[in-house]
């Protein structure tokens, strides 16, 4: 029997209840085929790679990392808590040492999910791997985590949640936004004022193959990770920069995303994107699953797989080297930000649009500037649907005096928001004002 050089906990939930549409690319069918490829290839019969059920996120969980619009019933179903359950199960594994590493194989996906959830945006209702983060903290103590994105869509949400929190570095290696969804994740979005080079974005263009992809791990996330020195390394392992995969325009190969694996040693694996049903979720999830396992992946080859026909233009190759040889920079020495300020308040004000449920979102963001703490967060949150709604995220080290104008403000009556949550990390208190 085979034995795995690193034990590997698999979590599996197809959500087989839930799609937005019958047609739609994210359908319960994306992990039919893999499901069926790891029983015939035996994988678990690999001694030390186990199975496990996902477990569910309770309204607790998910306020955590989310302000949830009108609430939580009304913006995730039970296919949503049941995904991001998969990823605490995940965590627990490896937190708990019952497995080193972990692999959440679910679905709904999470990555577009920003701070402020009003209604489901690029596929993603609420961002799994952060509720999976705050998961961790509340139950674990303050750590250190890198979440290291390689779906081939910017991972826009996660990079709001944690824009301003500097114990989280977010790096994410997408296809160039000026050719795909969701038209962001640029070198000078590097983290908000206080969080400055914690946010790290590699825009590749289209067409990447295994070279270009590898060239950029090893020359910019390598050399960051090890500086960062995180206590936990999570992959938000998307499969749409696949060279078969009907939405996006890269050219990744299972071999190459088991090789980024390997070279990343991600503790933590979460399923994001990816579209190729047939033609690359079955290979590429059985090479993540080898290599986090430490066993040979180099028999798992697509039918097709011609790494001629899908390899980059020396042009290609060319401007990915450029790129990367600029990256690191902006984490060893991140510029001081333009942030607008009113008084001792960082301000960051947007339009956010949810286009899978046509929802306009208008929104202020005011961070306080306190030298006592990480400050209040305060966000003003406007759609047709809800009204306005208040936001009120309390820091784990907040200061009294920060705790108390977050409360008052909570409290405030005749304040013209229809709904207002508090997010109080410190006391670990998380509910709504009607």
């Amino acid at each position: 029997m085979l034995k795995a050089a690193s034990s590997l906990g698999v979590i599996f939930f197809p959500a087989y209840d839930w799609a937005i549409s019958e047609t739609h690319p994210e359908r319960e069918e994306r992990l039919l085929y893999t499901q069926d490829q790891f029983r015939e290839e035996g994988l678990f019969d690999v001694r030390g790679i186990t199975e496990y059920r996902p477990l569910r996120a309770s309204d607790q969980d998910i306020l955590r990392a989310h302000f949830c619009f009108p609430s939580v019933e009304k913006t995730c179903t039970e296919s949503h808590r049941i995904s991001a359950g998969g990823a605490i199960q995940a965590a627990r594994l490896v937190l708990e040492q019952e497995t080193r590493h972990a692999f959440a194989l679910v679905r709904p996906p999470g990555h577009h999910a920003m701070k402020v959830v009003q209604g489901n945006r690029g596929f993603c209702n609420i961002n799994i791997e952060a509720v999976m983060v705050e998961w961790i903290r509340e139950h674990y103590g303050p750590k250190r985590i890198a979440i290291v994105d390689t779906d081939c869509h910017h991972g826009d949400g996660t990079q709001d949640v944690y824009w301003h929190d500097p114990d989280v570095l977010f790096i994410s290696l997408h296809q160039d936004g000026r050719t795909l969804y969701p038209g962001s994740g640029f070198p000078h979005e590097n983290g908000g004022p206080k969080a400055l080079g914690r946010t790290i974005n590699v825009p590749l263009p289209p067409n990447t193959s295994d070279a270009g992809y590898l060239h950029a791990i090893e020359q910019v996330v390598l050399p960051i990770l090890a500086d960062f020195k995180p206590d936990l390394v999570v992959n938000s392992a998307g499969q749409d920069n696949h060279y078969s995969d009907p939405i996006t325009n890269m050219c990744f190969s299972a071999q190459g995303y088991a090789r980024l694996t390997e070279m990343l040693k991600p503790d933590i694996a979460v399923l994001e994107g990816g579209y190729a049903i047939k033609g690359a979720l079955p290979y590429v999830n059985l090479g993540i699953c080898l290599a986090m396992a430490g066993c040979d992946y180099s028999a798992v080859l697509e039918p097709d797989f011609n790494p001629d026909r899908i390899r980059e233009e020396p042009d290609t190759m060319n401007y990915i080297q450029r790129l990367c040889r600029q990256l690191p920079d902006l984490y060893f020495h991140p510029k001081p930000g333009t942030s607008e300020r009113t008084g001792n308040f960082f301000i960051r004000e947007r339009d956010i649009y949810y286009d899978t449920d046509n929802i306009t979102e208008n929104q202020r963001e005011e961070l306080k500037d306190c030298d006592a703490c990480a400050g209040i967060r305060i966000i003003k949150s406007r759609t047709r649907r809800t009204g306005s709604c208040l936001g009120i995220e309390l820091p784990w080290n907040c200061c009294p005096a920060c705790e108390q104008e977050g409360y008052e403000r909570f409290h405030r009556k005749n304040d013209g928001f229809q709904i207002a949550q508090m997010l109080d990390k410190k006391n670990k208190h998380y509910c709504y004002r009607p």
